[in-house]
């Protein structure tokens, strides 16, 4: 498909190929396909999850288990995301750190395809491991493909590669979702370990495409650093064992000894590091300006991905109890609302990206942080309208499926105005000595929102309950609104970056 959509380009020079793919470097084909196919195999499996917790030829467990389940195997997703932008930082380089995750996220769906739930929950770990390698590494290579952070491309490839994103999520439900709930739950996980096998497999033979950067170790570990590094890795892995294995010999273990420490790291592991990075003295005063400025973009994006990630998790089990799943008389499988929002991604997004570029040649295109106040505003707006479904059903009725896409359809929406804006951003922010890890950072931003859903459904909070969702739906509004109001002291601490 790469060598089929590239044409001959009029930019001399490009990174990594003489050739353009849809007017940029002809690597973004490379990674395009390679983060569709792992989005296939992970949105695919993601759309089961959800309902593979709940259903009784599943594990049967209760709504809350579940959503916590699923909030903390998100949540780990995206926290690991940060050691794996330190592997490609001062490992294996961001090229081989792919390479190696794929192939640990396709032993983890295999894994999960097996009928047993011990293994069921180890699949989880290797995906979410596999996950977290790939994730950070894979972005900072589309950045490596643009002549740093003034190229008028970059922008509109992050957009293109978040396309390529939504491309695989959009088909995955609807092919994996579809056959493990009508067929059988671990055939269709382990048709995601076959997306991840063709995504690996084409990453692999592009892989010549990419910036010569993407296979250099920015900043190499010493003999003595690894030494140290692996001393406390073994360390805090023995005291993990110890500890559960005496909870364990005791009796008293339960899932929550797993999800409550989990769901704590998620969410005080992304302040350690922010604060880290914040004050580490060998960034310049610009540099330490920009990460201040960072913060606030941070803490948008977690209120507004605890609100978003629960289209995958509160709304799926809505859907499945309380919802009619079905147009003009046609029943549908309840993960095919997962498609709703990709293909809503792909439809919207060359419109976002020309109505940034034309906004722009007037001078007039909204600034970053104008972007993510209006993107907290709409996810806020989308869970005030899941409160009519949700009365309508306290009322012994079932909700159209038309107000679930509504809901979908307004949290893209926002999703537009924040998520390629966050990326690119972080990528133009990032101090050099952090430049994978960065990216990490922002992945962090979705750790804590989801964790914060993990902990309140362990703590027992209904999140389908009427009083919760206002609630939830008033934070983000009200978070909206403030970071509005602070935008020119936000945008002075950004200096050059725009």
């Amino acid at each position: 498909m790469a060598s089929s959509l590239t044409k001959d380009s009029a930019r001399p020079g490009t990174p990594g190929s003489e050739k353009t793919f849809f007017g940029h470097p002809r690597g973004l084909a490379t990674l395009f396909m390679t983060e569709m196919w792992e989005r296939f195999s992970y949105y695919g499996m993601r759309a089961l999850l959800p309902l593979y917790l709940v259903a009784p030829g599943g594990l049967h467990l209760n709504a809350a288990t579940a959503t916590a389940i699923y909030s903390v195997y998100v949540s780990m997703v995206y926290l690991l995301a940060m050691p794996g932008g330190w592997f490609g930082d001062r490992v294996w380089g961001p090229r081989k750190t792919v390479a190696v995750a794929g192939g640990i996220i396709m032993l983890g769906h295999l894994t999960l395809a097996l009928p047993s739930s011990g293994t069921f929950y180890a699949g989880l770990g290797l995906v979410a491991i596999g996950s977290g390698l790939l994730k950070a590494n894979i972005s900072t290579m589309v950045g490596h493909l643009y002549d740093g952070p003034d190229d008028p491309r970059r922008d509109g490839g992050f957009t293109v590669f978040y396309m390529g994103i939504n491309l695989g999520a959009f088909a995955a439900p609807l092919i994996i979702g579809t056959i493990g709930e009508s067929v059988n739950w671990h055939l269709g996980f382990a048709l995601a370990a076959l997306g991840m096998a063709l995504g690996l497999a084409q990453f692999l033979i592009g892989s010549r495409n990419l910036a010569e950067r993407s296979s250099v170790v920015p900043t190499p570990l010493s003999a003595e650093e690894k030494t140290s590094t692996l001393r406390k890795a073994a360390i805090w892995a023995g005291i993990a064992v110890v500890f559960y294995a005496i909870v364990g010999f005791s009796g008293s273990y339960t899932l929550n000894w797993v999800l409550v420490p989990l769901t704590l790291l998620g969410v005080i592991i992304p302040t350690m590091v922010l604060v880290r990075i914040k004050r580490d003295k060998d960034l310049d005063r610009p540099e330490q300006s920009k990460m201040s400025a960072y913060i606030w973009f941070f803490v948008a994006a977690a209120v507004f991905w605890m609100i978003y990630d629960q289209g995958g998790s509160t709304l799926s089990i809505f859907a499945e109890g309380s919802a009619e799943n079905s147009v003009f008389g046609w029943d549908f499988p309840v993960s095919w609302y997962q498609s709703v929002n990709p293909v809503l991604i792909m439809a919207l997004a060359p419109v976002f990206a020309w109505f940034w570029l034309a906004l722009n040649r007037r001078g007039k295109e909204p600034s970053t942080i104008v972007k993510f106040a209006s993107g907290l505003v709409l996810v806020g707006a989308s869970f005030f309208l899941f409160l009519a479904p949700l009365t309508i059903a306290e009322g012994g009725h079932k909700a159209a499926a038309m107000w679930l896409v509504a809901i979908y359809f307004t949290q893209t929406v926002g999703e537009l105005l924040l998520s390629p804006v966050g990326l690119s951003v972080t990528t133009k922010m990032a101090p050099a000595k952090y430049a994978s890890q960065m990216m990490g950072v922002w992945f962090l931003a979705v750790t804590a929102g989801d964790a914060t859903t993990g902990l309140l459904s362990i703590a027992g909070v209904d999140l389908n309950k009427t009083n919760i969702v206002a609630l939830e739906a008033t934070l983000a509004v009200l978070a909206g609104v403030a970071v509005w109001m602070y935008r020119k002291k936000v945008k002075e601490l950004m200096g050059n970056v725009r």
